[in-house]
């Protein structure tokens, strides 16, 4: 099962490539933004519960294709690419088998624990 939802998280990606190519931004915004959403793992300075709320947000693709489609309809190539990023980085994750985390540790996911203590 998880070669099947990496296949179709890798089919996500692309078609985030392709949507970001009909954009004006020069190639390499895409993957120098690539990594950014990962920055939302600072929440869990403040501790598991704030940390996985802030790292689901940035890691939610509803939230991501939202973002996009609000650009689309106001016409805002940022808040466009902002969607595509969000999307493209949360399709990498799941491919790699990095799902949305549980409040109780940063290794508890809800595609399984992941890390050096499985």
């Amino acid at each position: 099962m998880k070669k099947i939802i990496a296949i179709e998280e890798i089919g996500m990606f692309l078609l985030a490539i392709f949507a970001f190519s009909k954009l004006s931004f020069h190639w390499w915004v895409f993957p120098a933004l690539l990594l950014v959403p990962d920055l939302s793992m600072l929440g869990y300075v403040a501790g598991p519960k704030v940390g996985a709320w802030f790292y689901n947000v940035f890691h939610h693709k509803t939230i991501a294709i939202v973002i996009f489609l609000i650009g689309f309809y106001d016409q805002l190539p940022i808040l466009q690419l902002s969607g595509i990023i969000l999307f493209a980085h949360s399709c990498m994750d799941r491919a790699l088998g990095y799902g949305l985390k549980y409040s109780d540790a940063f290794n508890h996911t809800h595609l399984g624990l992941i890390g050096k203590n499985k």
